[in-house]
């Protein structure tokens, strides 16, 4: 990305004073501040390691959880005894935060679900929309750095909402947890009711949902949902085609758009929060007031030291995918906000409703000073698995829709066919496929009634 003026490396996250820079809707992808992810390397890798597992089944898992995970003799499946095991031991007060998000998140995911849709033409015969879920959808949880029961909820809620009847969770070993999933994990997918659960991670778990793996008894799935690391997001991308996927859910990333009436703790502490997931992940303020990128600068450099992951927050601010970017207009920033496609989306301004039409390109978005992102991944209701690296211009977040298919149903009896057999006979001969118009004639032609046997 070309610099700005005012760019400062000496500051913990740098800011991009782009004021009297020329930009446009040509110029603006030039100055979005994104990570380099080394796409070709990736791809190279993620490629071997799901062909290894297409070829050697469950030894490739066993084989890539000992080099990334650091667990030998990986036993893959989860006995419903391990599972009852974990909801046994689950902290009270997480299941019931657990509880409470699941029951959010259902009654958003269920209004979601769309109707059918009858259109019935005045001269007769009627299509019905309607939608179908898959038979069968692979979640994946990712492990690392920090635990994910929230992504148990919005993966397997997404997908109940929906109407699929099988679902497997997949979620890498913990050399901590003995070799297996995080119980934490286990315990919230038998609150919900899933029990087939196999401890496999990175791109191999991706590759054995998308083809099965025969010998532990791991049927294909049709759609594979679930955010992780960028060597999920490229195998994600590698199986499209084979299987549905949601979106290419990478790194955590957070835009906030705020002006002169922002707090600047508030921004401090939310761009802080996302910094948290990971070294990679994006956090990037837009505003037209230098004065507040100024405050918000000096909170985080009074907030980083006292958070718990004071190193990885220091490396994800500090990442040339992170900036405070200062900028002419509103106008300017909602360009820049709509071109950055940030997977998270605040709005911290004077009635931000008003800015909301413009805003088109986000994963989500959170009005106000008291709609943080934290809220909306744990229990606000909405659902947190979100296209990450400018992919929310053209895909959505996780929702009963990432596992539902549309049918059309067509009802026309003779009559209703009459009355546009003409232009259907006309269209087949413009395309010159005759039996197209003969299919139709065939409807119409008068022939004696056979004798009936006595």
């Amino acid at each position: 990305m070309r610099p700005a003026r005012g760019y400062d490396r000496t500051l913990m996250i740098r800011t991009l004073d782009m004021r009297g820079l020329n930009i446009t809707p040509e110029t603006v992808g030039n100055f979005v501040p994104r990570v380099s992810t080394g796409s070709l390397e990736t791809q190279t890798v993620v490629a071997s390691l799901m062909d290894a597992v297409r070829l050697q089944g469950s030894q490739a898992l066993k084989d890539q959880s000992a080099e990334f995970d650091g667990v030998t003799d990986l036993v893959i499946a989860v006995t419903k005894k391990e599972l009852s095991a974990a909801l046994a031991s689950l902290d009270h007060s997480l299941r019931a935060a657990i509880e409470e998000s699941i029951r959010r998140v259902r009654a958003a995911s269920e209004d979601a679900v769309p109707s059918p849709q009858t259109t019935e033409f005045h001269t007769g015969g009627r299509i019905t929309m309607r939608w179908v879920p898959v038979d069968r959808a692979g979640v994946y949880v990712p492990g690392g750095k920090a635990v994910y029961p929230s992504s148990v909820v919005m993966n397997v809620v997404a997908a109940q909402a929906a109407g699929v009847s099988e679902i497997v969770l997949v979620s890498p070993p913990q050399a901590d947890c003995g070799g297996r999933i995080h119980p934490t994990i286990l315990a919230s997918a038998h609150l919900l009711g899933v029990s087939e659960v196999y401890v496999m991670g990175g791109a191999g778990a991706i590759a054995a949902l998308a083809w099965g793996v025969s010998d532990i008894g791991l049927a294909p799935v049709s759609v594979i949902t679930g955010p992780g690391n960028r060597y999920v997001a490229a195998a994600k991308r590698a199986v499209k085609g084979v299987v549905g996927i949601d979106s290419e859910a990478g790194p955590s990333e957070i835009g906030i758009i705020a002006d002169e009436t922002a707090n600047p703790e508030f921004i401090a502490a939310d761009l802080i929060s996302q910094a948290e997931h990971d070294e990679l992940a994006s956090a990037v303020l837009m505003t037209t007031s230098h004065e507040l990128a100024r405050r918000v600068d000096t909170a985080i450099a009074r907030r980083v030291d006292t958070t718990h992951h004071a190193d990885r927050v220091r490396a994800a601010l500090g990442g040339e995918q992170s900036a405070l970017v200062v900028l002419d207009t509103r106008e300017q920033v909602i360009l820049f906000s709509n071109a950055l496609a940030s997977e998270h989306l605040e709005v911290m301004v004077d009635e931000p409703e008003k800015m909301l039409p413009k805003l088109r390109h986000a994963g989500a978005i959170f009005l106000g000073d008291y709609s943080p992102v934290s809220a909306g991944d744990y229990a606000a209701g909405s659902n947190h698995v979100l296209p990450t690296n400018g992919s929310a211009r053209f895909s959505s977040g996780l929702s009963p829709m990432s596992f539902l298919r549309t049918q059309q149903i067509v009802d026309y009896d003779k009559e209703a066919l009459s009355h546009i057999s003409e232009h259907i006979v006309t269209f087949a001969r413009a395309e010159d496929l005759p039996a197209h118009a003969d299919a139709i004639s065939e409807r119409f032609i008068e022939r004696p009634r056979e004798p009936q046997d006595q």
